[in-house]
């Protein structure tokens, strides 16, 4: 063979394996021309076109598979900047999804020769991408949406993860809690040790006690709190590390509750115990399970003798255990049973009648599993029953003959039962009742008010206790029943009806309105008489005796009123409290005159001062305007009760009330004393005020006869001008910043200003000389302290006025003069007197130096603190300039 033919058919050889590798690559294989007409393909291509071969070659790829109208894009790309790497997109076939790779080929001159194209099912790929994408997304909505805490922890034991719920639950924000130590974080410290333990496990294993369990563990939240949790643990591996997800349940409020259960459960278990009947248990075979301790007293046996015996072979008499069976069947098969009565044996033979009430018992999944019966000894129910007949004709004599009125009715609320005590009650005779309700004989509003009420006792089957209400006699006349009932059942225990009771009480509740109007007007009494103790000026005690009539007694609205002696002897509102009722319209038309618009109650009140009442607004004789408006803020009765001195009556207390017929009798006697008490209160009000001012009077008039007397001073010494008076006013704020009381501040004022009056037996040459003084000359200075209490001592003051100018150069370390007097031996005035002194004295000109100046002056007392001045008394005064508080009123 030439060599040539050996090539071909190497070439062919090879070609036909190129094509049989390629039909068994299971993703669609192509190539095609310049003009895309495919030149060759695999049988998954042919698969995927559903042609055969000979359908294909020459055909547009496009019009065969994948059907696109039109080249691919990359493929386009690739002819035109071919790329040895190839070029991919992905294209959607039907419901199919394929990355198509296109690879360009070209010959040695690089002309463009073919390409090739392969189709790579991708389908299952991006289904599992959205899946992933989609479970990711639920996992992100729940964990978001959960109401217990998931969280995630890496093998380091930090937290990666920490939704919604953990915020809630343990009060760290997601910010706070990511890359924290879980452990760090939320386990109580005596825990610590052992998590950390059984970390150290689960990092090395991926097992730990809490994987793959729920455990009930402790945890902290932010502040602090210890709470129980439930914890469920899993693992799950994320790039080759192990990571822990935790679901956290706080269980603070089920702990709670199971507390409360296995409260309820020993209260139950004591209950059953405890309880004056029997508590009987058998099982779907009727043998004994359990019975209480009051089963055992009554029949004699204990229950571990009988337990797991037959119960009607054990403890009925043979008549009664076929019929006690067909019961127990029923019982058992769901069919409730209640009120049967059978016998029973005791241990010694006696017989006891036993009424039975049974309920099924079931598991948690719905099956009989047992029959609980309740049972109840009635022995001396039947022995009763017969004394009960022997007496019923007795109990019908009785209430044929009782004051009060007896009835039944039945489930509708139609009377099938009235005794005749309703003659005489209502009027009517017993038959005209009967087939009639209770409603019937009701105002409307009364009757709805009731059947609401009656409905809601049908449904509940409770009793009636003492229920009041208003009912219409055949006259028309209203009497206030109080009924009492209790519901009634046949003998198959359906509820039939009620028997009741009716009491006339219309006299009782008359009474008690009485009683709580007189409490009212007693409690307003007693409060207004605290009012009276407590105000301070005439306004206060009428604004506050007007509040306790309205917010402490009820009425609506409360008006205290002056008479005005002039001509038109008008009436002034002064005080009021309660409902905003509009005066101006026309209270000033209103007067205490014998004239048509005097024609009120006030008006009455004030010109005979007595009491007038007005029980019903709408039917009184006076101004129009006044009722109009009386009538539209909701007013029906109204009072004036007069405010009178020793000589004549000043005003009126005025009191409006929604209620008709208000203020009767023993009310008005309390309300008179009220207005009494305050008409007194404010006379003694007024008194005070004059004794008050006539008192300022007067003590202006001492301050200037001494402001005299330290003027004279001050004239025979021109250098110390106006000392004295600054002196004052620097000690009369520095016993304020003390928080002395106004009476003491009062008394150092006065004693400042003339605290030099000494100064008057001092030759004034000595008190104006330029020059430093002699021994002598100062000698004589000290004696002023003395001379001015000399002169000062007879004077009666309400202060210790001549001690406080006595003792104003006295030191606390007895260095000073004239006593030498020490500490507390000093009075606290003379301490801030000989305080303010120094201080003015330093600062203030003087015939032989300048001012030192305010800080030389403040520096004095600081060095002189506790040794020659009170501490307490330095402090205020050094405070007082720091914190800018005072300057002297004038230049020194």
């Amino acid at each position: 063979m030439k060599s040539e033919d050996i090539i071909y058919t190497q070439i062919i050889q090879a070609h036909q394996e190129w094509i049989a590798a390629l039909d068994r690559v299971r993703d669609p294989i192509f190539m095609h021309d310049k003009d895309f007409k495919i030149l060759r393909c695999n049988q998954a291509y042919q698969q995927s076109a559903n042609l055969p071969y000979e359908e294909i070659i020459g055909r547009p790829y496009f019009d065969i598979f994948p059907k696109t109208g039109k080249p691919l894009p990359n493929c386009i790309h690739m002819m035109e900047m071919p790329d040895e790497n190839g070029t991919e997109e992905e294209v959607e076939v039907a419901h199919m999804i394929f990355r198509s790779r296109a690879y360009s080929m070209q010959d040695g001159d690089g002309n463009y020769l073919y390409s090739v194209h392969i189709l790579e099912d991708i389908t299952k790929s991006r289904q599992i991408d959205a899946a992933l994408h989609e479970s990711e997304e639920k996992f992100r909505t729940i964990t978001a949406s959960a109401q217990d805490a998931i969280l995630m922890m890496d093998d380091e034991g930090t937290i990666t993860y920490w939704n919604k719920a953990a915020v809630s639950i343990f009060g760290y924000t997601e910010e706070e809690a990511l890359g924290k130590s879980l452990h760090g974080l939320l386990t109580p410290e005596r825990f610590l040790a052992a998590h950390y333990k059984g970390f150290e496990h689960f990092k090395k294993t991926g097992e730990g006690p809490a994987i793959g369990k729920t455990l009930e563990l402790a945890a902290n939240r932010k502040d602090g709190v210890e709470i129980p949790i439930e914890l469920s643990l899993s693992v799950v591996m994320r790039e080759g590390r192990r990571y822990a997800i935790g679901i956290i349940r706080d269980i603070t409020e089920r702990k709670k509750n199971e507390r409360l259960l296995e409260e309820e459960r020993d209260f139950s278990n004591r209950l059953v115990e405890t309880a004056p009947i029997i508590i009987l248990i058998l099982d779907t075979q009727g043998k004994i399970v359990r019975f209480n301790h009051y089963m055992e007293e009554l029949s004699g046996y204990r229950l571990d003798e009988v337990q797991g015996q037959d119960w009607f072979d054990t403890f009925l008499p043979e008549i009664e255990r076929e019929k006690t069976k067909t019961l127990f069947l029923n019982g058992i098969n769901d069919i409730q049973t209640r009120g049967n009565i059978t016998i029973i044996l005791t241990r010694e033979g006696e017989e006891r009648p036993i009424e039975w009430y049974d309920k099924t018992l079931k598991n948690t999944q719905g099956d009989i599993i047992g029959l609980l019966s309740i049972g109840l000894d009635i022995t001396e129910r039947i022995v009763s029953q017969e004394l009960l007949r022997e007496s019923e004709s007795k109990f019908r004599s009785l209430v044929e003959s009782t004051s009060d009125w007896i009835w039944e009715v039945d489930t509708n609320g139609a009377y099938t039962y009235v005794s005749p005590r309703v003659k005489s009650l209502l009027g009517y005779e017993p038959d005209e009742l009967l087939g009639k309700s209770a409603f019937d004989l009701m105002p409307p509003d009364e009757a709805k008010r009731l059947s609401d009420e009656f409905i809601k006792l049908i449904e509940s089957r409770a009793a009636v206790v003492a229920l009041e209400n208003t009912n219409m006699c055949k006259d028309g006349t209203l009497k206030i029943l109080e009924t009492s009932s209790m519901p009634f059942f046949n003998a198959k225990g359906e509820f039939s009806g009620y028997r009741g009771i009716d009491r006339d009480i219309t006299e009782r509740k008359q009474y008690e309105i009485s009683l709580n109007r007189a409490n009212r007007a007693l409690k307003t009494l007693s409060a207004g008489n605290m009012a009276l103790v407590k105000a301070k000026n005439e306004g206060e005690l009428l604004q506050s005796v007007t509040d306790v009539i309205v917010e402490h007694a009820g009425y609506n609205l409360a008006v205290v009123v002056y008479a005005e002696e002039n001509p038109q002897k008008s009436i002034i509102p002064v005080a009021m409290s309660g409902a905003k009722v509009d005066h101006q319209n026309w209270a000033e038309e209103i007067t205490w005159d014998e004239t048509p618009n005097g024609q009120l109650p006030v008006s009455d009140a004030i010109r005979s001062g007595t009491t007038h009442v007005c029980r019903n607004i709408a039917c009184a004789i006076g101004l129009k305007l006044w009722k109009e408006k009386a009538l539209s803020e909701g007013f029906v009765s109204n009072i004036a009760l007069p405010l009178t001195d020793t000589d004549r009556t000043f005003g009126a207390l005025c009191i409006y009330s929604s209620e008709e017929n208000a203020f009767d009798e023993e009310e008005i006697r309390l309300l008179e004393e009220l207005a009494n008490d305050l008409a007194y209160g404010i006379m003694n009000l007024r008194t005070q005020a004059e004794r008050e001012q006539h008192a300022t009077l007067l003590r202006q008039s001492l301050e200037q006869s001494i402001q005299t007397i330290a003027a004279t001073v001050e004239a025979r010494d021109p250098y110390t001008a106006g000392h004295q008076r600054r002196v004052a006013e620097l000690a009369t704020a520095i016993a304020r910043k003390m928080e002395l009381d106004e009476e003491t501040i009062q008394g150092i004022h006065f004693a400042a200003i003339i605290h030099d009056v000494g100064k008057i037996h001092v030759p004034s040459e000595i008190l104006a000389k330029p020059g430093h003084l002699s021994d002598i000359e100062f000698m004589l200075i000290k004696i002023h302290p003395q001379a001015g209490y000399d002169i000062l001592k007879e004077v009666t003051f309400p202060w210790p006025i001549a001690d406080i100018i006595l003792q104003h150069h006295e030191k606390m370390d007895g260095s000073g003069y004239p006593q030498g007097l020490k500490g507390e031996e000093i009075l606290l005035e003379a301490k801030i007197i000989c305080v303010a002194d120094v201080v003015e004295a330093m600062s203030s000109h003087r015939p032989y130096r300048a001012s030192l100046g305010i800080e030389p002056s403040l520096a004095e007392i600081k060095r002189g603190r506790g040794s020659w001045y009170d501490t307490a008394v330095v402090d205020a005064c050094l405070k007082l300039f720091e914190e800018k508080e005072f300057e002297f009123s004038t230049a020194h």
